[in-house]
């Protein structure tokens, strides 16, 4: 038993193999909390099952062919991708822009980074809830404001037309501390001595900035437009709490549908899997795809 021991020892010391202990616990969470309820997922697309499990029968591709002749479910792709091309680009401009505002490390510009960030810690309900206070056009502060100036009052979460984009406006509001950061780092990661060249030469702050700060920071820029590209396609807190999904399904999202048909009566889990089968690889080409993009653009700025 010692020699085994011993011997064992021995096989995980190297440094080639000893890595794998400390990749273990990431590994089986992945394993745990993504990939077995991925797969089970994909399984359950298959069946026509609900979420008791009860009264269970394989129907092949049949929840498949039904996402792509249910108008609903169709519209909250659309709603999704809407969402997605409003917020991605909106948060990443407004990310990087700040983040080049507060680059230098005065006073001022660490209390508004950490002040611009205090939205990222909060929770998303709460946010969501909050802002339905403040735009909701009988006891909002916002359009109490507008009607004192003389403007029109907005129906902000009410009218069909800006439910949608009030929506991605909060989810930026909330999350681009994230990314001002990253792209905050990147930025001050950048050697000086490049910007010194640059004036030295003439160039003026809008050409450093196209020519040396943007080329540099490409690969946190990326990394920023893959994360948010991801998470926005799975939007599914403020809608669910600011709007419920309304008005008229305006704001109905891909996952908020996917959570009424599997946990709502009458319970098509099946369906509900093959939903957000759909909706992963429809994630995964933009991700893909994205990547691709970005890794193509990094390779020609060296």
């Amino acid at each position: 038993m010692k020699n085994y021991m011993t011997s064992l020892s021995n096989y995980w010391n190297k440094p080639s193999r000893a890595g794998y202990i400390f990749l273990a616990p990431s590994i089986l969470v992945l394993l745990f909390f993504t990939v077995i309820p991925l797969v089970g997922t994909f399984a359950l697309s298959f069946f026509n099952i609900n979420i008791f499990f009860t009264n269970t029968t394989f129907n092949g591709i049949d929840n498949f062919l039904r996402v792509f002749q249910d108008e609903r479910a169709i519209n909250s792709l659309i709603h999704t991708l809407y969402f997605t091309l409003l917020e991605t680009p909106t948060q990443i401009i407004v990310g990087l822009l700040f983040a080049v505002l507060l680059s230098k490390n005065t006073m001022f510009n660490r209390f508004c980074r950490s002040t611009f960030y205090i939205p990222v810690i909060c929770s998303l309900t709460s946010i969501a809830i909050i802002f339905s206070m403040l735009l909701d056009p009988n006891i909002g502060a916002i359009p109490y404001v507008l009607s004192q100036l003389g403007m029109p009052i907005p129906q902000f979460f009410r009218d069909p037309t800006l439910a949608m984009p009030t929506v991605a406006l909060m989810t930026v509001w909330k999350n681009f501390g994230v990314t001002m950061t990253i792209l905050l780092t990147s930025i001050q990661g950048i050697s000086p001595s490049l910007y010194e060249s640059a004036e030295m030469d003439g160039a003026t702050k809008k050409e450093q900035f196209f020519n040396i700060t943007l080329p540099q920071i490409v690969p946190s820029l990326g990394f920023c437009i893959l994360t948010n590209l991801i998470g926005s396609m799975q939007v599914f807190d403020q809608v669910y709490v600011a709007t419920g999904g309304g008005p008229q399904f305006k704001t109905e999202t891909a996952v908020q549908y996917i959570y009424s048909r599997g946990f709502s009566a009458p319970y098509e889990l099946g369906y509900a899997s093959a939903l957000s089968s759909v909706l992963f690889v429809l994630v995964a080409v933009l991700a893909v795809s994205a990547n691709l993009y970005m890794t193509r653009k990094e390779r020609q700025m060296k």
